[in-house]
């Protein structure tokens, strides 16, 4: 039987020696170089062993991304997303994709935890906003899911509504943490812990410099499957844990956010968002039957104002013919968000003595090494 490893600090992949793709990353590596962007958790960790529902053991939380510095309902942010494919969650996006807009913070936890999260991130706004509903229209959360059942009581709903308000109110700007935190801490990716993951690229388009950030909840996969900058990482794992349980009655599913100070409109947000799934694919991901890939799109840009009495209201765009570096950044993003949710993650035991451990760091290195020596 495999033994668990003895715990060793973490750290990101950059970190490990390995550089995915080729455009410089932004001042933090994360979704908040995006100005405006911010990012907070609220982790939850109680109990061990057996599984009794509504007592634990409880491995789960919520993450919130916080556009526009907070004030993302009066100066509402252009939006658009990408299915490809749907088992799995994000409520609310149906609103988003028909009108292109984003109005709430977004927030992501554990599948059967969402209501708790749409009825909390409600009560916030009204608090904040009385005129909802009254002056202004109703909103609709915007609430991504993923289950994190193998090391979580999922069935025991532990998120409440301190937990929600908790994540929006520590949401800041700078370095976000990442691995077993927030609405990433049961998460499980190709085997291995996982959970909440960040990169951002900066890139030139059309004489300008933008930056592309993306967040991840990574949930997905098998190890087999798992690739580290083309390397067939999975063929390294499965030896070193062989005869360990894993998870097998689903893929699980992977949610990611991605923000950008380019100029876009919806359509131009809805394609970019594919490319995130272009970036899933590389680490492994061929979106299976029980896997959800659901992405959530913004810029910074523009705002489209709440209240005005102007029916005709200008936006700077990039054209289309500009958006290749942006693509290709989107790719680079979310592949190394992917693998820092990996590395940053310690091992971790939950509900019924299930376990997920964490990527050997060693591998990393070891492909970061043999990149080395093949490239000139």
């Amino acid at each position: 039987m495999t033994t668990e490893p003895k715990p060793e600090p973490r750290c990101r992949i950059r970190e490990l020696g390995l550089k995915v793709g080729r455009y410089r990353t932004g001042k933090y590596n994360a979704i908040t170089d995006v100005e405006g962007v911010r990012v907070g958790h609220s982790t939850i960790i109680r109990g061990a062993g057996k599984l009794v529902r509504g007592q634990g053991p409880v491995r789960t939380g919520v993450t919130a991304i916080v556009p526009k510095d907070g004030e993302v309902f009066m100066n509402r942010a252009v939006a658009g997303g990408f299915v490809l494919h749907g088992a799995g969650e994000v409520a609310g996006m149906t609103q988003l994709l028909e009108w292109g807009i984003l109005e709430t913070p977004i927030l992501l936890t554990n599948t059967l935890s969402v209501g708790a999260c749409s009825e909390a991130l409600v009560e916030h706004m009204l608090g904040r906003y009385p005129g909802i509903g009254i002056k202004e229209d109703v909103i609709i959360p915007i609430v991504g899911e993923c289950d994190d059942s193998w090391l979580n009581d999922i069935g025991g709903r532990h998120v409440r509504s301190q937990h929600v308000i908790q994540a929006i109110e520590s949401a800041e700007s700078g370095p976000v943490a990442e691995g077993s935190v927030g609405g990433g801490t049961g998460m499980v990716t190709c085997g291995m812990k996982s959970g909440i993951g960040t990169s951002s690229r900066r890139v030139n388009a059309a004489g300008k410099r933008y930056t592309v950030g993306v967040l991840v909840m990574s949930n997905f996969g098998v190890m087999e499957d798992l690739r580290i900058d083309g390397f067939p990482a999975g063929r390294l794992l499965v030896p070193r844990f062989k005869g360990m349980k894993r998870r097998t009655t689903t893929q699980g599913s992977i949610i990611a956010v991605l923000a950008t100070d380019a100029p876009l409109l919806p359509h131009q947000l809805n394609r970019l968002a594919k490319r995130v799934g272009l970036g899933i694919g590389r680490v492994g991901s061929y979106a299976a039957h029980s896997s959800g890939e659901i992405v959530v799109c913004f810029s910074t840009a523009n705002s489209v104002p709440r209240c005005t009495s102007k029916m005709l209201y200008r936006l700077k765009v990039l054209l289309d013919d500009g958006m290749d570096p942006l693509y290709e950044a989107t790719l680079e993003a979310t592949e190394e968000a992917i693998l820092n949710s990996l590395t940053m993650a310690e091992a971790m035991r939950g509900a019924g003595g299930n376990f997920a451990p964490a990527m050997p760091l060693d591998i990393v290195r070891d492909i970061a090494a043999r990149r080395a020596k093949a490239l000139p």
